[in-house]
């Protein structure tokens, strides 16, 4: 009864509720989807379906939450968000499981606790390296934007007030004519009991505005990538080596460059994808139970010259202003398809499904994803090769251009200069690019063949169908894998789905993933062994 009175007679739009720090572009698609803002005092006050707003939520709230009614926030996030309260976390799932298949966040501290031992291993590196200094980052735990950043080589140079991290800064970031970049991810997670977990085909890759200079530690706009320093910096509008003119490139454009020069950015993905799995695994124990919630998270990765990814930060309430061209490409559709994965139907099916209830809501339907009716024409995402394949390897290039549309020209992107493979890192130089297409060999996709049992388990699951001895399979609970340009990257398999199901066995889903990337390159896990 409350749900029909919150949803009006037929035809009625959906509602939703902001405040004054949601972002004009979620108002913007929102209503462009149909549905009605929420006006307080003017309507029922549980009138409305979605409150979206970049502050938190109390936990009177997420309480109080009606069944037809989300929120966009979980609550607890700060435990990932906050970068002293990740560390810790971080380091205590290493403590707890050991080694997470390899170290992805730099030699973290956090002050002043850990002053002492900061000091103790500033000497040590020192000692190491004959008497020269490593470069160490500070950053405040709660500030955002680049604010109140410093690098130093001397430990003099280190000052603070306040909870603050010092890790060891990256000196081999990946160059892009000679520009620093990281990038940022987008992850929602759409509910932490049972976990799950999905990773957005598109975003951004964001680029210093001077070149990178080790010998200048004090030049923002060589060493941080924040838009919001860069945008101010004297050469944002000049057309710079590579890279051209602004910031940002879109993830496609930033993929579309790597493949030019013939990296494998499958297995760089597929790389992130554990980053950001193993990231929020961290935290998922201590999450509260909430209802109707969901999370969108900005991962901030660096990637250095060996193509390993890097954890940096990750983002609450991503920003989501709309700056520059690669802003306005990425972010009213990740807009629209977060809309899509909450309710995984058209804009125009958003009102019937609420009133249909649950049944339905949460399975994309499988037969129409192997059918490829998902896939986005036009599409360079490296991650399309995970997910949207059917079985067929990539050994005719041109077929898989075809059927998958995985590596179209990008019209936007700028002709690149030559990036050369040296050893295992990458160099550039200022040679024309060559004229060979990038080749496609040895892109099997071992991470979609691992996720089709679990396929068609759901597929075929009517209720009866069990992961585990005891676990019935409910097909309207199983996660859609896909949902616009969303992936479901966890659960990925069923032993993960029985792990995060009743309880949350982080031990099994840890093993799962090495077994993961065992499987899909065990050439690497050997390199990596070998040098540990």
């Amino acid at each position: 009864m409350a749900e029909d009175r919150a949803l009006g007679p037929a035809g009625k739009p959906l509602v939703f509720r902001v405040d004054d720090s949601t972002p004009e572009v979620v108002q913007s698609v929102l209503l462009e989807r149909g549905w009605d803002k929420f006006e307080q005092g003017g309507q029922d006050v549980e009138g409305w379906n979605l409150y979206w707003r970049t502050s938190s939520f109390r936990m009177a709230e997420h309480a109080n939450i009606k069944p037809w009614q989300h929120l966009n926030h979980h609550p607890g996030t700060t435990r990932l968000t906050r970068k002293d309260h990740l560390a810790k976390h971080l380091r205590h799932m290493k403590k707890t499981y050991g080694a997470a298949l390899d170290e992805f966040i730099p030699l973290t501290f956090v002050m002043p606790n850990d002053y002492s031992k900061f000091v103790a291993e500033y000497f040590r590196e020192k000692h190491r390296a004959g008497g020269a200094r490593s470069c160490w980052i500070c950053k405040p735990a709660e500030r955002s934007r680049g604010r109140g950043i410093l690098i130093f080589r001397d430990i003099k140079d280190l000052v603070f007030d306040d909870t603050y991290v010092v890790q060891k800064y990256i000196c081999n970031p990946l160059l892009v004519g000679r520009y620093k970049c990281d990038l940022r991810i987008y992850v929602c997670v759409t509910g932490f009991q049972p976990l799950t977990i999905y990773i957005y085909q598109e975003g951004l890759a964001r680029f210093a505005t001077e070149k990178f200079d080790l010998g200048n530690l004090r030049n923002s706009h060589a060493h941080l990538t924040n838009s919001s320093i860069n945008k101010c910096g004297a050469s944002y509008g000049k057309v710079k080596e590579v890279v051209g003119h602004g910031c940002k490139w879109t993830l496609s454009r930033f993929f579309s460059y790597l493949r030019s020069w013939d990296v494998d950015d499958l297995l760089l993905w597929q790389k992130i994808n554990h980053v950001v799995i193993l990231t929020v695994l961290a935290i998922a124990p201590s999450v509260p139970v909430a209802a109707n919630c969901f999370e969108l998270f900005g991962f901030d990765i660096l990637v250095d010259d060996n193509l390993k990814p890097w954890l940096l930060e990750v983002n609450f309430s991503p920003a989501l202003s709309i700056d520059c061209s690669a802003d306005a490409s990425v972010k009213r559709k990740l807009i629209h398809d977060t809309i899509e994965l909450i309710y995984l139907r058209s804009p125009r099916n958003e009102r019937a499904e609420w009133r249909e209830g649950a049944k339905g809501r949460h399975s994309v339907s499988l037969a129409k994803l192997h059918a490829g009716r998902l896939n986005k024409p036009g599409s360079t995402r490296p991650s399309e090769a995970l997910l949207q394949r059917t079985g067929r390897t990539l050994e005719d290039e041109s077929a898989v251009k075809k059927d998958l549309k995985i590596c179209p020209e990008n019209k936007h992107a700028s002709q690149p200069r030559e990036m050369v493979s040296g050893r295992k890192d990458l160099l550039l130089s200022t040679k024309e690019p060559p004229r060979t297409k990038a080749k496609l060999t040895g892109r099997h996709s071992t991470y979609h063949k691992t996720l089709l049992p679990f396929m068609s388990l759901i597929q075929s699951c009517g209720g009866r169908t069990s992961v585990s001895p005891c676990v019935p399979l409910d097909s309207s609970n199983v996660p859609g894998l896909q949902a616009g340009n969303f992936v479901l990257i966890f659960p990925f398999n069923e032993a993960t789905y029985g792990a995060s199901r009743n309880g949350l066995n982080v031990r099994r889903i840890i093993q799962e993933l090495r077994k993961l990337m065992n499987k899909q390159h065990p050439h690497v896990v050997d390199m990596e062994a070998k040098r540990r």
